[in-house]
This record gives structure tokens, C-alpha cells and sequence, in this order.
């Protein structure tokens, strides 16, 4: 049903959107990122990343202007780059940038106050399941590994468990695409606003980041 081209952007779409998500079972360490194109103009960009006992590290970055490779995204401070290594088996995702250290994750869907970081991270994903089909588009298994260069040091990922997804559409959004049942705010969270107003509520799980 989808072949090797449908991996890169789509110049028909009026909204596209890729999304990784990694977790350690033991939930040691948790992140999720995301990018989304928006006709042709504009880009969203999302980075999150959780572990216990540490700041929620957050960044969001909209109306970043479209370049002639629609998957670099450049902003003031940002630099941040998805790349298809191989369809269907292999990404990279890089950044470089600033992100904010929250310590409540709620202040995410408020103005996002904390102190300013800089991070670096080279983070690499490999399949490990088929693609499957869901609306707009598909999502695949696999593993995520690699560094994320802080302040504080290097932290190191050795292959942990992760997700991605891949949806375009000729309308003007997407719906998100998480789910699953949650009672309550009972494991860690990852928030993400919008500037539609929408929000990404995201709880970490032992199967991964399901929505509120």
C-alpha cells in the first residue's frame, strides 16, 4: 500500500506531520518528538524529554519558515533535522537548540517559563515491526538509541523501545494521533500546546506515551 516515496514529504499535503516516541520499560529515561508541515509555508516543531528526579526538558518552535529540504528546520537557536536514512527502516533525528527545564509539566500548556538550556541531540531509529496502516497514514515499531548532549553531560541511549508515525492529508490539520485508556494523571507526563489552542497531553506508560 505505500511505497518507498511515501516516507518523504508530500507536496500535495496541506498538513503533514511525523512523530517518534522512546521509552524505557523500567522508565528510566522518555521522549517523544514530533514535526509537522503546514502547507507551504510554515512548520511546527515539538522535542520533549523525560527521567525521574530531573526537569521535564521541553521545546516547541511554530511558524518556522519552509525550506527547499522540508525536513530541516531552522529558527532562531533551532536547528533541527529528520532524515530517512532508509524507508521504512532507518531515521535520524537531530537538534541543536535551547530547551526549557520544567518542573511542574502543566506549566507546558501555560507560557512555558523555566530556565533555558542548550541541548544537542543525535538520536537514531530502526525498525523492528512492519508499518501499519492507521487514518492518514501508517505507524511502525522499533528502537531509538543514541546521546543528547546537556549541561549536565552526556546522556547515553541504548536501545529502548520506540514508535513512529507518519500522516498527511489535503485538510488543514490532524487529529492526534495517540491514544489509549488512562485513569487519571498517574505516570509521568509530557504536554504540548499548540497555537490552534489544541493540546498533546501525553502519560507515560510501561507499552509507551498514550494520551489523557
Amino acid at each position: 500500500m505505500f511505497a518507498k516515496q511515501h516516507e518523504h514529504a508530500h507536496s500535495d499535503a496541506n498538513c503533514e506531520e511525523w512523530t517518534f516516541s522512546w521509552w524505557d520499560e523500567g522508565q528510566a529515561i522518555a521522549g517523544y518528538t514530533s514535526y509537522r508541515l503546514l502547507g507551504q509555508s510554515d512548520a511546527w516543531y515539538c522535542w520533549g524529554l523525560w527521567r525521574p528526579d530531573a526537569p521535564l526538558l521541553h521545546i516547541t518552535e511554530f511558524e518556522i519558515p519552509r525550506r527547499s529540504d522540508p525536513m530541516i528546520a531552522k529558527a532562531s537557536a533551532l536547528w533541527a533535522e529528520y532524515a530517512c536514512d532508509s524507508p521504512f527502516e532507518q531515521w535520524s533525528l537531530g537538534n541543536e537548540t535551547y530547551a526549557v527545564e520544567l518542573d511542574d509539566p502543566q506549566d507546558a500548556l501555560g507560557l512555558a517559563y523555566g530556565n533555558a538550556v542548550p541541548i544537542a541531540s543525535d538520536l537514531e531509529w530502526y525498525a523492528n515491526g512492519e508499518i501499519e496502516f492507521i487514518g492518514a497514514g501508517y505507524q511502525q515499531t522499533g528502537v531509538l538509541l543514541g546521546s543528547i548532549e546537556t549541561l549536565g553531560g552526556t546522556i547515553e541511549i541504548s536501545e529502548i523501545r520506540a514508535a513512529r508515525t507518519h500522516r498527511w492529508t489535503a485538510e488543514a490539520t490532524l487529529p492526534p494521533v495517540m491514544s489509549g485508556k488512562v485513569v487519571a494523571h498517574l505516570g509521568p507526563r509530557l504536554p504540548f500546546k499548540f497555537p490552534t489552542g489544541d493540546v498533546l497531553d501525553l502519560v507515560l506508560t510501561v507499552d509507551g506515551w498514550v494520551t489523557q
